[in-house]
């Protein structure tokens, strides 16, 4: 059963109930992440994350973790584009103690000069573990070059230059501004009691101070086209074009459309690129959705000499979905979206972010019930007319990784809007 209370002082607070279950998922999430840093504060959000466990006025970092997995438990944190997420697993007896640490992380960290220069070292060194993978390297520049020179694009980890600039004054500064009660919701699934919870989270957060989240520079998308060679063998390529905000009727469109193109080995691209053609080990399509934007996509890894044909295959099969989609294609979509909801339900923490994110994208819970009407009303006409107007925006095109004498820029006119209707 779920419930959401907003406090008085703008906090909100959400839960799940599942009484069939031993123990209890709670996270704090914060509405601050890369898209709402300034420009000289390139990283700090992720930063910010990994200070929080470095120690409190009441509890040293490794107190911090002793104190968790004394009662055999666990805590983790992660940084996105928009939202920072502070969570722990806990047996039921125990909630009262994962709600304790993450309060006392989140309203009184320490920020030790000595943890700082450690954790810079840790980031430098997650930097420079990314740069060493062609895909991630892809997936950094993807959104980079859709939303250019924009927070929205911002690799969430930073620059090695943007970190090292990064010390107490920043990230307090940071901090007094994001973290506040209005851009703050508490979540908890599993065994909770919703109005013992509001209670608890009430006292635990009192000294958080109030005000309402900052929502950051609302995002341009832009498209555009950037290349990397590496000394790998294969090329990572990513095609985008511009999709549609988490909280619109049509981002379920936009779910089921990346699922018949590319969700599966059943899937359109997966069959044309690899199964009929062999020019791919794997495939997908996914969309990214934002409070304010969208970003649909197409990834695949492939060696250089076949790039213009598996480019060309990928601009045959967007045009033809424009129109071919059948009813079987769909309903196997609405399958796969279907089952992956409710097995996500067996889990704690998949329960636990649903309904933050219920909270956060809209304001209110949304029933498994209500999400399930949602897929099955979606017909094949909403899948081919997404499709028909996906690549009016101008394509996003990333390739990382081994060259041949393939023309980015020519390969990335063969998705231009005019291009792409041609080829129906």
């Amino acid at each position: 059963m779920m419930a959401l209370t907003r406090l008085d002082n703008g906090l909100t607070v959400v839960t799940d109930r599942m009484p069939h279950v031993d123990s209890a998922a709670l996270g704090v999430w914060i509405e601050a992440g890369a898209r709402t840093e300034l420009v000289d504060e390139h990283g700090i959000a992720h930063f910010l994350e990994h200070m929080a466990f470095k120690g409190t006025r009441r509890r040293s970092a490794r107190a911090i973790s002793e104190a968790i997995e004394d009662v055999g438990g666990d805590i983790n944190a992660a940084t996105s584009v928009e939202t920072t997420a502070y969570h722990a697993r806990v047996l039921a007896e125990d909630v009262p103690l994962a709600l304790d640490i993450l309060a006392d992380i989140l309203t009184d960290p320490l920020f030790a000069e000595a943890d700082i220069v450690r954790e810079r070292n840790v980031i430098l060194q997650e930097i420079g573990a990314a740069e060493d993978v062609p895909e991630d390297r892809a997936f950094d520049a993807f959104p980079e070059t859709a939303f250019r020179a924009q927070p929205l694009g911002r690799r969430i980890l930073g620059s090695r230059a943007s970190v090292t600039g990064i010390g107490e004054a920043r990230l307090r500064d940071f901090f007094g501004r994001h973290y506040r009660t209005g851009a703050m919701t508490v979540a908890a699934a599993g065994a909770i009691d919703h109005d013992a919870f509001v209670t608890a989270v009430a006292d635990a957060f009192a000294a958080m101070p109030e005000g309402a989240a900052d929502k950051g520079e609302r995002a341009q998308y832009t498209g555009g086209a950037y290349s990397e060679a590496s000394h790998s063998s294969e090329c990572q390529w990513l095609l985008g074009f511009e999709g549609v905000p988490a909280a619109a009727d049509e981002a379920v469109v936009a779910q089921l459309a990346a699922m018949v193109l590319g969700g599966g080995m059943s899937s359109r691209l997966f069959q044309s690129l690899r199964e009929d053609r062999g020019l791919v080990y794997d495939t997908s399509a996914f969309h990214w959705a934002f409070a304010d934007s969208g970003l649909f996509a197409i990834h695949f890894a492939t060696e250089p000499a076949t790039l213009g044909e598996a480019a060309d295959v990928v601009a045959d099969e967007l045009a033809a979905a424009r129109q071919s989609i059948t009813p079987a294609e769909l309903a196997r979509a609405k399958a796969q979206l279907r089952a992956g909801l409710l097995m996500s339900r067996e889990s704690c923490a998949a329960r636990m972010t649903t309904v933050a994110r219920n909270a956060m994208i809209h304001g209110r819970l949304v029933s498994k019930e209500e999400r399930i009407e949602m897929l099955e009303r979606v017909s094949v006409a909403d899948i081919g007319a997404f499709f028909g107007k996906l690549n009016l925006s101008p394509p996003t095109l990333v390739s990382v990784g081994a060259k041949d004498d393939t023309s980015l820029e020519a390969v990335r006119a063969r998705f231009e809007g005019t291009a792409l209707r041609g080829a129906a």
